[in-house]
């Protein structure tokens, strides 16, 4: 009895089995919000229910964590969400600064060749009412970087990297990452669907979700497993692009500096690992259950 249980506890630890069950969650949402045709801005019904499609990373991991994972794994689980202490200090610069930094020479670069670079409107609008900093950063966590991260790497992550190394696990989770955005793009109202299906903005999207991958894999691997730092990271990239509208030619060079940071990373830390010393004690439990 206990060898079949094992079996299948393995068999459901299968990154693959997350995957499907994260598209089969959030997709029975998305999908019928894109068949109504209604924009989301019209609907608070709507809106509800194509957020419920935005848990199902989270929903996923955490059902799959507490079937596969014994007591000590489901602690490891949350524990990497909470623990501030595991994000090294030096790291922390890492997470909150590299799309700013990013951000700002692309910007400059556009400025220089005579663009227009980025528009303040939104962080204008912060500088009057600074009070609503706040509560426009939590929402920004809430709808995206937490119950995505506490899947995409928090979950899903460790047990590629228990079969491939962290290059080819970054590309793969890369692309399932992008691919689960597909239906948001026939959502109306939402950041997607204004990029526009097919488009030169479409396919910089999804490369660059993919490319960024690398990044969160980089800084995820050097910070003891943290899933925190990858919600930071994944924070960091959309509260900037919320307050820092870059115009399109930037946003042209931002991708291309994300792909040149990406790249950098991989050529100094190596594809292996994307550290410079073995992460002791990565994927050995996890490859184990």
């Amino acid at each position: 009895m206990s060898t079949k249980i094992g079996i299948s506890r393995s068999k459901l630890a299968s990154p693959w089995v997350y995957f499907a069950l994260v598209y089969a969650l959030s997709w029975m949402f998305t999908i019928p919000a894109a068949l109504s045709g209604v924009s989301l801005r019209e609907s608070s019904t709507l809106m509800v229910i194509y957020a419920l499609g935005g848990l199902g990373p989270a929903v996923s991991a955490i059902l799959l964590t507490y079937l596969t994972q014994d007591r000590e794994g489901r602690r490891d689980y949350w524990r990497r969400v909470v623990d501030l202490r595991r994000i090294p200090l030096k790291w922390y610069g890492v997470i909150f600064l590299t799309v700013p930094v990013i951000t700002t020479l692309a910007a400059l670069v556009d400025r220089l060749l005579g663009g227009q670079g980025l528009r303040l409107e939104a962080a204008a609008r912060f500088l009057e009412q600074p009070l609503m900093v706040l509560p426009f950063a939590v929402f920004i966590l809430l709808f995206g970087p937490l119950p995505e991260e506490i899947g995409w790497r928090g979950y899903a992550l460790d047990r590629l990297q228990a079969r491939w190394n962290a290059l080819v696990s970054s590309l793969t989770l890369g692309t399932a990452w992008a691919l689960w955005h597909l239906p948001q793009f026939f959502v109306m109202g939402t950041y997607q669907h204004n990029l526009g299906f097919g488009s030169l903005s479409f396919w910089m999207f999804m490369l660059e979700i993919l490319v960024g991958s690398i990044l969160h894999t980089w800084i995820y691997n050097n910070t003891g497993r943290s899933t925190l730092s990858a919600i930071l990271f994944h924070f960091m990239g959309n509260f900037t692009g919320e307050l820092f509208e870059l115009s399109a030619r930037a946003e042209f060079y931002s991708f291309v500096l994300t792909v040149v940071a990406a790249i950098t990373v991989v050529m100094a830390w190596g594809p292996k690992t994307l550290t410079r010393q073995p992460t002791a004690g990565t994927t050995n439990r996890i490859a184990s259950t």
